[in-house]
């Protein structure tokens, strides 16, 4: 994928009309992560289950981002890659897997798409202390 300092298509869809943004009542877990130098902030809400074999899954997820388009757009993008999965098949999603799904980011935002994949192992690593 060629770096580019536009928006895709898929970026600027999931700024405009993010997927699972609010908060969750009650929730699991929570991820909160912020970047000092850019000024964005991201909380992912957790709201875990156990499927059919047993394995906890992200039955539910919800972001409230305060950021720029990509960084509300990475936001999205998580939730929607982790919805549903296992908490160890999430645990596996990377800050690349996050900007590939957007179908790329600027260079100088791919800060962000680490930003939305570290605040849902924090909302997974807070979920594990829990339980411990």
């Amino acid at each position: 994928m060629k770096p580019t300092n536009t928006y895709s298509k898929e970026v600027i869809k999931h700024f405009t009309k993010p997927a699972n943004q609010g908060e969750i009542k009650n929730p699991s877990a929570i991820g909160e992560i912020g970047n000092p130098v850019c000024g964005d902030v991201m909380k992912v809400y957790l709201k875990i289950a156990k499927n059919k074999s047993g394995k906890n899954y992200i039955k539910d997820i919800k972001f409230q981002t305060m950021g720029c388009a990509a960084a509300i757009a990475t936001s999205s993008m998580i939730t929607k890659l982790a919805k549903g999965k296992t908490i160890e098949e999430a645990k596996k999603i990377t800050n690349a897997q996050v900007a590939e799904s957007l179908k790329g980011l600027p260079p100088i935002k791919m800060h962000c798409s680490n930003l939305a994949a570290d605040a849902l192992k924090k909302a997974i690593e807070n979920l594990e202390k829990k339980k411990k």
